[in-house]
């Protein structure tokens, strides 16, 4: 199933580097949508819990709607990565470490008071019909990262895709919300969240087919 994999990879560092910034276009929705699609079919036949990929599912089709229009299919796109967070959820509870340590309680004190003071912070740049949306969105992002930071020493890497996966929301939030459309600083952010959203998926793929093998 390698070349599943080096395909889904080669997939992504071309959107990255050539397609993040472009305008939509079939083009675009194809390489983007096929670097997830090639990932997911990777995990399904390398032999990943069925919730992670039902995860990588739905966020092929997040990425098919919001590579299509962000605008047009902004809430389609978030209630398809609302379930692809909320499949995550099952599996890092059942793998969750045994005992948790107080630099665990630590941090996931922080990212959930960070994560509450960050939302209430962009509340008054988002539109009153986006708010409940958006806030349902962070609730089940806070609980997805909470349930990665539990996870078992051997999923180590499951727990860096997740953080890496919630910094790409964190960085879109700001982009979609604070951000002008012309803003130079695009060119970078547009980068940032597609390779750290691609990446994580890819490592807390990686992680579970290795570690429960």
């Amino acid at each position: 199933m390698l070349y599943l994999l080096l395909a889904s990879t080669f997939s992504a560092l071309l959107y990255g580097v050539f397609f993040s910034n472009s305008a939509p276009s079939l083009t675009r929705i194809s390489v983007k949508t096929a670097a997830t699609a090639l990932l997911t079919l990777w995990a399904y036949y390398s032999g990943a819990p069925l919730l992670i990929v039902i995860a990588l599912a739905f966020s092929t089709l997040g990425d098919g709607l919001l590579g299509a229009s962000e605008e047009r299919y902004l809430l389609p796109g978030m209630a398809a990565f609302f379930i692809a967070h909320a499949a995550y959820i099952p599996v890092f509870w059942e793998h969750a470490a045994e005992t948790r340590t107080i630099y665990v309680l630590g941090l996931q004190v922080v990212m959930t008071v960070g994560g509450a003071f960050f939302v209430r912070s962009m509340m008054p740049w988002i539109d009153k019909a986006m708010r409940l949306p958006v806030l349902a969105y962070a609730i089940i992002i806070l609980i997805m990262a909470n349930g990665a930071l539990r996870l078992e020493p051997a999923l180590g890497l499951a727990i860096v895709g997740a953080l890496a996966f919630v910094t790409s929301d964190l960085i879109l939030t700001l982009e979609l919300f604070r951000l002008k459309p012309d803003a130079p600083i695009k060119r970078l952010t547009a980068r940032a969240i597609w390779f750290l959203y691609y990446g994580g998926q890819a490592a807390i793929a990686w992680s579970f087919i290795h570690a429960i093998a």
